[in-house]
């Protein structure tokens, strides 16, 4: 862990004290809420009226991108400004590489005290693993090693913990405390809520809401979900609130996102849902509030979860001394007009398969030892692969990719050593039907070409060889 630790000491640095003016930053993200899966994205019958109301008074973005169809990389992304095969997180469950620089730690250089609540899934939940919370950059954390439900087994500062209620309100409470312990101290206060849900198994319901035990009760298998998204929905309400009681949200950025497509094909927000590289899987709802900054209006220019990191650190007056290649950027010239195109942007999917990761068996086992005085009994969930740097093969590109240069979209599929492609116009064909490659060839070759030199960067990236320039 010293050496980690060492070794980011000199990999950033960041500019120390803070400024007045810098606000307060509060980042939630829910785990699986589709695009369309809101009152404010014309869902017709789920009920978000704090999602809809933070909408009419925020910037919302009409076309936001996960980095990935999964929830882990997206995650790697929003703490790392880059696509999340760089940082060791090509799928689902694997661990982002402690050598990143975080938004946590430049931040905290900032002058930030920071905090994390809630699903974590990018690493190890233990005190003395540098890709846990606390080795990402976080002072406090109450934290899940993937989803979790009712009653969860969660890491408080390393500390393994049973708590009774329904997670999204422990991560929501707990980003509360946070904000009181905090608030009138001498720093501006930066913090992580990662809800649990609206992921499987459907376990958490709204609290007190209108219609009770009947609220959705036509909507089928599904139903779970919907009562899950209504949750999260109160505890953002709740969120604005304490901001409003605490007196400070008008200088407080709360920036509300999912970290892939839905669940619900027919409201994903385009073709397919979670797991795909089609737009179903990559569109998600987001929303940024800021009073003392931002007047409400809408943005149809793209945007990714890569582009939170560059944007905020620009915000809060970071500056990081040896950054790794960044696939994100700064946002400041879309959300004020003055830029309606935006640079392409790369996804890929599929190269590699994902780990599981099941939160309250690991964390009870981990708890049990600590209790009993005994030795880890997971020392391999330390570190996993993270010091692993592998050789990729340069034209060997596994798995489905995809290259968004507005309004065109170019997919690139190998599977089993098989190349196809297709090629679609977004503002056209929003659903993605219509491949237009074979009438489009010279398009189509200049996007593939584009396409395979980022993914070969990507592989520069996933061989370390960002770690070795810095």
């Amino acid at each position: 862990m010293n050496a980690f630790k060492a070794f980011l000491a000199i990999v950033f640095a960041v500019a120390l004290g803070h400024a007045a003016d810098q606000p307060n930053i509060i980042l939630v993200m829910a785990d699986d809420q589709g695009y369309g899966d809101a009152g404010f994205t014309g869902h017709p019958f789920v009920k978000t009226p704090n999602m809809d109301a933070m909408a009419k008074a925020s910037v919302v973005f009409n076309r936001f991108y996960a980095a990935a169809p999964v929830c882990s990389p997206t995650r790697a992304s929003v703490m790392t400004g880059r696509t999340p095969m760089r940082t060791n997180v090509p799928n689902h469950g694997h661990y982002m590489r402690p050598h990143e620089v975080t938004i946590a730690e430049a931040l905290k250089g900032a002058g930030y005290v920071t905090g994390h609540f809630g699903k974590w899934h990018i690493g190890s939940v233990q005190a003395d693993s540098p890709t846990s919370p606390g080795g990402a950059g976080f002072d406090e954390w109450l934290s899940g090693l993937n989803f979790f439900d009712v009653d969860p087994y969660l890491s408080r500062n390393g500390k393994y913990e049973h708590i009774k209620g329904q997670g999204s309100i422990i991560s929501m409470d707990a980003t509360i405390d946070f904000l009181k312990k905090h608030k009138d101290g001498d720093k501006p206060m930066f913090t992580v809520t990662w809800f649990p849900s609206p992921h499987g198994p459907f376990q958490e319901t709204p609290v007190n809401f209108p219609g009770g035990e009947d609220l959705y009760k036509d909507a089928g298998r599904m139903r779970g979900y919907f009562l899950e998204i209504t949750l999260l929905d109160q505890q953002l309400g709740k969120l604005r609130k304490s901001l409003r009681d605490l007196g400070i949200a008008d200088n407080t950025l709360v920036w509300y996102t999912s970290d892939n497509g839905g669940l619900v094909k027919e409201t994903s927000g385009g073709r397919d849902r979670k797991g795909s590289i089609y737009e179903g899987g990559l569109r998600v709802p987001s929303i940024l509030e800021w009073p003392a900054k931002y007047q409400p209006h809408t943005i149809d220019t793209p945007a990714n979860a890569f582009d939170m990191y560059p944007t905020l650190l620009k915000i809060a007056g970071a500056q990081v001394a040896h950054q790794p290649h960044l696939d994100g950027i700064d946002l400041a010239k879309v959300i004020s007009g003055q830029q309606k195109k935006r640079p392409a942007m790369g996804f890929w999917h599929h190269h590699t398969g994902g780990q599981g990761t099941w939160n309250d068996r690991l964390i009870k086992e981990l708890m049990d030892a600590q209790q009993a005085g005994k030795p880890n009994p997971l020392p391999e969930r330390l570190l996993k692969n993270v010091n692993q740097f592998p050789k990729l093969p340069r034209g060997d590109y596994n798995g489905h990719a995809a290259w968004t240069d507005w309004p065109w979209k170019f997919h690139r599929i190998q599977k089993e050593g098989k190349v196809t492609t297709e090629l679609y116009h977004l503002a056209r064909d929003p659903m993605e039907t219509t491949n237009l490659s074979a009438q489009e060839k010279s398009r189509a070759k200049r996007m593939q070409k584009a396409l395979e030199q980022w993914q070969s960067s990507v592989y520069d990236s996933w061989e370390g060889k960002d770690y070795a320039r810095n």
